[in-house]
């Protein structure tokens, strides 16, 4: 059983010389409608909400991520959710109707780290969006069951928010904050921000946040009144600024959860934490930089990174429909699938004020 398929498959393409444009593409809408292309396991979704990630926009303007390259056209996009239209015949966990929310990895199954439950670090991962494997921002997609979570009477736009939220959790998780702790975040960009909702909901206190932009920090306050905030100066050393953030908690952090990737923000949190404290680094930065190594060495401060994410989208799921989380204010912009372009030039422009930038697409 299927779901006719009405409008061609369109998706966002970016290429080396950082093009950014709209195309036909895989799977085709003949296709579509007739069932056929799907594999063993697959099933293929009508996406619905597709969220712009500063992955994204790092792919289209530099053109790679660390060893990451766009080396060709490619379709960008990772945070989608959509509705079941077709499935192939060897599956039955879900069926055509099902509204679903899309974990963009592939894994093998069979390395070490899958074996092991960390399949965020499966050697031959196939993550949607990252070179060379598509994206998910298409009308259609085909992806393999298993990695589609259904999402009941969530919104598709929420369905959407589960794959930075699962980013968060990631991060809170293995970060081991834990009630009444003191918290330092750095950065208040949509990771930053899911990352302090999900703080303030398991009851850190004080909570800060930092960020060089200052309508992020009053957007942060408002999300979560109690917090401090403070503005970064560009200028200012990591010394300092750690001062000014101690001030401001009456306490040194146990825990920094770094959203950045930037040097000087890892600094900062380095200088910040206590002795035996924690600096737990989810932002993506260069490929090198310093750090102040024997602050860490004398404070015995652990530093610690994260790779994406696993074994988190149930309790996404979860966190949102019983309302302990409320992501919905995150989305500050909304485009059609044929806006594209200008939802990318929104995402990537600062004065926009844009927090999360959501392509919505109607059509079945």
């Amino acid at each position: 059983m299927t779901i006719l398929a009405k409008k061609p498959n369109i998706g966002v393409f970016t290429n080396p010389k950082h093009d950014l444009w709209l195309e036909e593409t895989e799977p085709s809408v003949e296709a579509v409608r007739k069932g056929e292309g799907l594999k063993d396991g697959e099933v293929t979704i009508a996406i619905k909400s597709t969220g712009i990630c500063g992955s994204d926009i790092h792919f289209w303007h530099t053109g790679h991520i660390g060893p990451m390259v766009v080396e060709g056209e490619h379709i960008l996009g990772h945070e989608s959710a959509g509705v079941v239209i077709a499935v192939h015949p060897s599956v039955t966990s879900l069926n055509v109707g099902n509204r679903v929310a899309i974990e963009p990895n592939v894994i093998c199954g069979h390395c070490e780290p899958c074996l092991t439950g960390r399949y965020n670090g499966c050697e031959t991962v196939r993550f949607q969006s990252t070179p060379p494997y598509p994206g998910l921002l298409r009308r259609y997609v085909n992806h393999p069951a298993v990695w589609c979570h259904k999402i009941g009477d969530l919104s598709y736009e929420n369905g959407a928010l589960l794959e930075p939220l699962s980013v968060a959790l990631a991060g809170f998780e293995r970060s081991s904050v834990k009630l009444g702790d003191p918290v330092l975040i750095c950065g208040a960009g949509p990771i930053g921000l899911v990352t302090l909702l999900s703080c303030a909901a398991a009851g850190v206190e004080p909570l800060v946040i930092t960020d060089i932009d200052q309508g992020r920090l009053r957007f942060a306050k408002k999300l979560v009144p109690r917090i401090h905030t403070y503005h970064v100066s560009k200028t200012i050393a990591p010394e300092a600024a750690a001062d000014a953030i101690i001030h401001l908690a009456s306490i040194r952090p146990r825990v920094a959860l770094e959203c950045t990737g930037i040097e000087s923000s890892i600094a900062t949190a380095i200088w910040s934490v206590k002795f035996g404290g924690k600096v737990f680094v989810v932002g993506v930065g260069k490929n090198e930089i310093q750090i102040p190594f024997m602050r860490v060495s004398t404070m015995e401060i652990d530093l610690q990174f994260q790779y994406r994410y696993c074994n988190t989208w149930p309790k996404a799921i979860r966190l949102l429909q019983s309302g302990v989380l409320d992501l919905g204010p995150l989305v500050t912009h909304r485009f059609s699938m044929n806006e594209a372009v200008k939802a990318f030039e929104t995402a990537a422009d600062p004065r926009t004020g844009a927090i999360k930038v959501q392509i919505v697409n109607d059509d079945p």
